[in-house]
């Protein structure tokens, strides 16, 4: 059997399917709103998995659902709402204590945890993802919004008591900013979805959620968990094309937050639509083309398993996946050589399939872009280097390691976001920092030598190129508790389960001056809970 046969066999007949991973087709035909259940009776978008069934005519994508396309008018009633619900900053919720308000979330987490079975194979048919994969994003979420109420009670119990200086005395708190408008990426539809929703929600703002382009039908089982935990108007959903119901929100100017995690260009333009620009706070995970700097002193097998990881997980489709290695010529071609052995290794099919490491790809022109950079890679002088590599059946693109790779190449420069793998042979380690500098783009790097001196000189001047340094290991998000940003194009603002609280609100503060008849009041309103933000309770 050809390997072009072998890529062809994973798409197997439906009633080969396991019955546990079949799927019900999901029409959605409503949206919430103002803190209702909205009906839709207009256009809806056909949601087509990645996986499909190769007969006679070609390769059928299998349709696994609907959700509604609505207009701006739809947008607007949600914006509507998350403003009354607001009521610039005298709603339920922005005024609600700390405490219930994590009493609410706490009941969310119990209503999400029941839809776990559902959502887990609505990631896997939406997007690709396997199944092993697709479990550990909807679980590791679950623990983020645990670990964010947590992080709440922290920075809560250090603001409960009163500060003391020249004569003043105060209470700082943190407070929520207004309306946020959350947008999250396909390729973690849940769980970055979440990083920026949750925070902005728990500190008391109120919500516009647009659900990813892939990965829009798994939201849809929680609806009804948000509506169940939060107050009237709090978290709002927006359906249709973004091109169509985004701009006149942000150019409406009542948008206070943009949370973002998706193309720097669409960020840009987003956010010259906002009328007063020094009003938007913009929280954004944007592109990024991680570099990996493989040295002559590195254990080379260590490498290649971390290089693997970095840039195959979820097929490469990942912001902190390792997008470029730099590998020192006198190892070349041994680092070449185990990376191919390795790629060889990884186990292909559907997300269901035990063990499987690489998948269909979500987006439909996806392997006829990356064949284009492949074919534009080799016009420009580099080979592909593994077995096999850039062959393509239907959604499903093989990994392909190309070398050696240069400056006039697409791939030199553009984010692949797929499992192409670029190698560019140094000689001088200014290379790869040249590269650095160049780039338009600084989220991380990893490098990868056993010398301690190397590495210390190549700590210093990374540290202030990009936001992570990773030292023999892969790029990567986790864990939540470290700060996630990036410089240039590639971030704004911090994201880490801290970071991610401060990032949704201001600092705010009650002071006055230290009379008798002040300190009397202040007692007076601590002592009767007559106020939420003024208060030393303790939240345990």
């Amino acid at each position: 059997m050809s390997f072009k046969d072998q890529l062809s066999s994973i798409f197997v007949e439906e009633n080969l399917i396991p019955p546990e991973f079949r799927i019900t087709e999901v029409h959605q035909r409503e949206y919430l709103s103002n803190g209702e259940m909205k009906p839709w009776h207009g256009e809806v978008s056909e949601v087509y998995s990645p996986v499909g069934f190769l007969n006679g005519d070609g390769f059928t994508r299998k349709l696994i659902g609907t959700y509604p396309v609505c207009t701006e008018k739809e947008a607007f009633e949600s914006l509507d709402a998350a403003l009354a619900a607001y009521d610039n900053g005298r709603g339920e919720w922005p005024t609600m204590s700390i405490a219930d308000r994590i009493k609410c979330m706490e009941q969310f987490i119990y209503k999400m945890s029941e839809q776990r079975a559902l959502v887990v194979n609505l990631l896997m048919w939406e997007i690709g993802k396997s199944y092993g994969d697709s479990a550990k994003e909807f679980d590791r979420t679950i623990e983020y919004i645990n670990a964010t109420i947590d992080a709440l009670k922290d920075i809560d119990r250090h603001s409960s008591r009163f500060e003391m200086a020249e004569g003043l005395v105060a209470q700082i708190r943190r407070s929520p900013l207004g309306v946020v408008l959350c947008m999250g990426p396909f390729n973690y539809p849940l769980n970055e979805t979440f990083t920026t929703l949750i925070p902005a929600l728990i500190m008391g703002n109120t919500i516009l959620f647009k659900p990813p382009k892939h990965g829009t039908l798994l939201h849809y089982p929680l609806l009804k968990a948000f509506q169940e935990s939060f107050p009237k108007g709090v978290v709002n959903t927006i359906y249709g094309r973004g091109a169509v119901v985004t701009p006149g929100l942000m150019a409406s100017g009542k948008v206070n937050v943009l949370a973002f995690i998706g193309s720097s260009k669409v960020a840009n333009d987003l956010k010259k639509r906002h009328p007063k620009i020094n009003r938007l706070r913009a929280v954004l995970s944007l592109d990024a083309k991680n570099a990996a700097i493989v040295t002559k002193h590195a254990d080379l097998q260590q490498a290649v398993n971390e290089c693997i990881l970095g840039a195959l997980s979820f097929n490469g489709q990942r912001c902190t996946a390792i997008k470029m290695i730099f590998v020192q010529k006198e190892v070349a071609d041994e680092f070449l050589k185990l990376l191919s052995e390795g790629v060889a290794k990884l186990k292909f099919g559907l997300p269901w399939d035990k063990d499987v490491k690489l998948t269909p790809l979500p987006e439909p022109h996806k392997p006829a872009f990356l064949t284009d950079i492949v074919e534009d890679a080799i016009a420009h002088g580099a080979r592909i280097v593994n077995e096999n590599g850039g062959e393509t059946v239907a959604s499903f693109f093989y990994p392909a390691i190309m070398y050696p790779v240069n400056e006039k190449m697409k791939l030199y420069r553009e984010e692949q976001f797929g499992p192409v793998i670029p190698v560019v042979p140094f000689e001088s380690i200014e290379e790869p920092i040249d590269y650095q500098i160049d780039s338009p783009h600084g989220m991380q790097v990893s490098i990868f030598s056993n010398d301690a001196k190397e590495i210390a000189s190549l700590i210093d001047p990374f540290v202030n190129l990009v936001s992570r340094v990773n030292i023999n290991s892969q790029c990567q998000r986790g864990p939540d508790v470290f700060p996630f940003t990036g410089r240039k194009d590639s971030a704004e603002g911090t994201l880490s389960v801290h970071d991610a609280l401060r990032s949704f609100s201001i600092r705010s503060l009650v002071t006055t001056k230290m009379t008798e008849t002040n300190k009397q009041i202040l007692n007076q309103i601590v002592n009767g809970n007559e106020s939420n933000f003024l208060s030393t309770k303790f939240i345990l």
